[in-house]
């Protein structure tokens, strides 16, 4: 007599292995990705961004000695102008816009003044030219950041970019020129400046300088 002895299905996998097996493979991607993840302390992707107070510190010295190695006496500047306007803003100035912007320097007694804005009597220019420096607190214009030539919209992500370095520029020249002189009251002073203006009106010079002492 034989007996059998029935040990019956074989067990199969449980779920258990499963998920197990899905954690694994889980923990080894994030593992993963951890590992190819760069940490952005906070605060460092805008500096790495466009600073316009950076750009001004930096490029406003560079634009003033441009400046300064180029100026043209009022005097000689006037002559020319008087002559040939065009063809004293293309040999003295640089191209930018409707008007070349063109370096002068002139010493003279300062005039009534108006928003920072005051007329300079200078001498030895035409009697009908009206040269006039802007001091602030309000620095208009982009001729500082045009000056040079050597900055382009093409450098700037964009057109507020491109208007916020002029500005930047501007008030750099401020910290670094006016800051330190009275500019509410120079009427009746005697100063030397160093600037640029738009020549637009030959009659009408609005120098904003790259130097300004009063004597």
């Amino acid at each position: 007599m034989s007996s059998r002895v029935d040990a019956g299905p074989l067990p199969r996998a449980g779920k258990g292995r499963g998920r197990v097996a899905i954690l694994a493979v889980a923990v080894v991607v994030l593992a993963a990705m951890a590992l190819d993840t760069t940490v952005v302390p906070i605060g460092a992707q805008q500096e790495k961004g466009f600073s316009a107070e950076r750009y001004g510190a930096e490029q406003f010295p560079i634009v003033r000695d441009s400046v300064e190695k180029r100026a043209v006496e009022a005097s000689e500047l006037a002559a020319a102008v008087a002559e040939d306007k065009a063809a004293a803003g293309e040999r003295y100035g640089v191209a930018a816009g409707i008007g070349p912007v063109v370096p002068v320097t002139f010493s003279g007694v300062v005039g009534e003044g108006k928003a920072g804005i005051y007329a300079v009597d200078v001498e030895g220019v035409p009697e009908g030219l009206t040269i006039r420096v802007q001091t602030g607190p309000a620095i208009n214009g982009t001729d500082l950041r045009d000056a040079t030539g050597d900055i382009e919209f093409g450098q700037f992500t964009n057109q507020i970019e491109y208007q916020n370095a002029g500005a930047a520029i501007n008030d750099e020249m401020k910290e670094q020129v006016l800051s330190g002189i009275d500019t509410d009251d120079l009427s009746g002073e005697s100063v030397a400046v160093t600037g640029v203006f738009k020549l637009i009106n030959p009659n009408n010079w609005l120098v904003t300088p790259v130097s300004l002492s009063v004597q």
